[in-house]
């Protein structure tokens, strides 16, 4: 079997180039990541009490929640939060490799059977229930110049005109504009002695407001009175401006007068809540946060959105600028950069050496074609089973140089050893030799994937670095044995020539004097060593007495 790749080098080749298309394939498509995704999938529940404390957020609204949320399919535990602003958040924390969106879908099932138990007014605001990232790629800070342009308008510009683009790049998980000043609210500052003066309660007001500021539909004059014409019916409807509800009526006097809302508050358009501030230079400003969807292309979410957010700064009013605060990238590039130069300087080396011991420039053209094949066929097989180019992989791979050329290096010594021992043919040479060391090299193969597969079934978070740095070598070592067993040999019997092809002038070339030289100095150093072994067998004593004063010499 093994001699049709030997007689039949394009097959062989083929065999090669397809490996490196797939590879080539699966490098494009594989995502660039720092690390491993390793944190847990999250789900965030978060609910909001208008009013309430955190004591009765606590017990009105979590508690009904938790204990429909717990035990939920693949949950390993929970946390929760209220705030005296009335807003409630429940973590949901799940086992490494559960499905974030299946996660989802269950939570928002138990969140469900619990909003019967939960007060109307958190009914009406809604309970949302989302995927929480584990990390932020990029947090922008966007701040202002013009005092005109406080934190609830840059809160409430960012919402509006730079969330919606964001979140529609390819890659983007979630796009969030946090600060503390939220969104605008319509603010009605209640005036406790007016209303103690004409016997008003909170409890009128609030009736107040909820019946004259509705939708509804009022529908048509004329639809089925044999008219001509017909006519829609339209109000305001809910209401706009502090004007507007100013003159809410709450109550009639005995006068015959209407007391009206403006009578018993100050109203304005202001923030949501006012429990801080935030500021970047000493100037308002809020913060743009923006993570990816898991198995998304870390650099490529970036690179994106930042051309998003370049475009809409040319529309920004005068005043308003932004600044990056967190960009991964920066430290995405440094890592995988200095991996990638070790790696090619890993990859000079090892040919350098090769070329040192071989003293042959075609046997050095051999392993330089096979260890490349092996190494981008590895891409491939990463984004099968679902990896990313993180500084786990790389740092596999860059291992992997040294290990792969191994399999090559047999195959060129056994044919040399053939063509040195008396074989014209660099073709027979080659089918003999690997006629006798394939089942070796197999063997090789088996026991070096042995060493790294076992890391593959640790469980939990180091699992997932062990994981994807161990299956990376294996598969890089597998190829390696393929490439050993159809291409080596083919190129072999194509580069190599028997010694009697040497021409004489070429021994007199500086090559192969530096290879003389170099023989001499290793046959020297090897029989020295040889003779070392040789004298310390022969005095046992000697060697018992280095390890005992060795291990003295650590011992405190």
């Amino acid at each position: 079997m093994l001699r049709k790749f030997i007689e039949r080098p394009v097959l062989s080749t083929v065999i090669s180039v397809l490996i490196v298309l797939l590879g080539i394939l699966g490098l494009v498509k594989l995502p660039i990541a720092q690390y491993p995704d390793i944190s847990p999938p999250t789900v965030q529940v978060s609910a909001t009490y208008a009013g309430a404390n955190a004591d009765v957020v606590l017990k009105s609204v979590i508690v009904p929640l938790e204990q429909q949320i717990n035990g939920v399919e693949g949950m390993t535990y929970i946390t929760s939060s209220a705030t005296n602003t009335g807003s409630a958040s429940i973590s949901v924390f799940f086992g490494v490799g559960t499905n974030p969106d299946q996660a989802a879908v269950d939570v928002q099932n138990r969140v469900s059977a619990a909003t019967s138990l939960l007060p109307q007014d958190v009914i009406k605001a809604g309970v949302t229930v989302r995927k929480q990232q584990s990390s932020n790629l990029l947090i922008m800070s966007l701040y202002s110049d013009n005092p005109a342009y406080d934190q609830t308008f840059l809160q409430n510009y960012a919402a509006i005109n730079i969330i919606p683009q964001l979140q529609r790049v390819n890659g983007v998980g979630a796009a969030n504009v946090f600060g503390s000043a939220m969104t605008y609210s319509m603010r009605i500052w209640l005036k406790p002695d007016v209303m103690q003066i004409y016997g008003v309660t909170a409890t009128d007001i609030s009736n107040a407001i909820n019946e004259q500021n509705q939708d509804a539909a009022p529908g048509y004059f004329g639809e089925n009175d044999h008219q001509t014409f017909q006519y829609v019916i339209t109000y305001t409807g809910r209401l706009q401006s502090p004007e507007e509800f100013g003159n809410i009526i709450v109550k009639s006097t005995t006068k015959g007068q209407y007391l009206r809302l403006k009578d018993l508050a100050r109203i304005e358009l202001g923030a949501q809540t006012y429990t801080g501030s935030t500021a970047t230079d000493g100037k308002q400003s809020v913060g743009i946060s923006i993570s990816q969807t898991p198995g998304s292309n870390a650099r490529d979410v970036i690179n994106k959105s930042k051309l998003v957010l370049e475009k809409a700064q040319k529309a920004f009013p005068a005043g308003i600028k932004s600044v990056y605060l967190v960009d991964v990238n920066q430290f995405l590039n440094a890592s995988i950069d200095k991996v990638v130069h070790t790696l090619i300087e890993c990859f000079l080396l090892v040919f350098l050496v090769i070329f040192i011991f071989l003293q042959d420039f075609r046997s050095t053209i051999i392993h330089g074609i096979s260890v490349p094949v092996a190494i981008t066929g590895t891409f491939f097989f990463l984004y099968l089973f679902g990896f990313s180019i993180n500084l786990l992989t790389l740092f596999a791979l860059v291992l992997a140089i040294g290990i792969v050329v191994d399999d090559a290096i047999v195959v060129v010594e056994a044919v040399h050893a053939k063509l040195e021992s008396g074989y014209k043919s660099p073709r027979k040479a080659a089918i003999d030799a690997m006629s006798e060391i394939s089942g070796a090299i197999v063997s090789i193969t088996l026991i070096m994937a042995a060493v790294f597969v076992p890391v593959t079934f640790i469980s939990g978070s180091a699992g997932v670095f062990y994981r994807q740095f161990g299956i990376t070598l294996a598969i890089a070592i597998v190829i390696s044995a393929v490439n050993a067993l159809t291409l080596c040999p083919a190129l072999a019997a194509m580069f190599l020539k028997p010694p009697s092809h040497i021409k004489e002038q070429e021994k007199t070339t500086l090559m192969h004097r530096f290879g003389v030289g170099f023989n001499a100095a290793y046959d020297g150093l090897t029989g020295k060593y040889a003779r070392a072994v040789k004298f310390l067998m022969a005095k046992k004593w000697i060697v018992v007495v280095a390890i005992g004063l060795f291990i003295t010499a650590f011992i405190p």
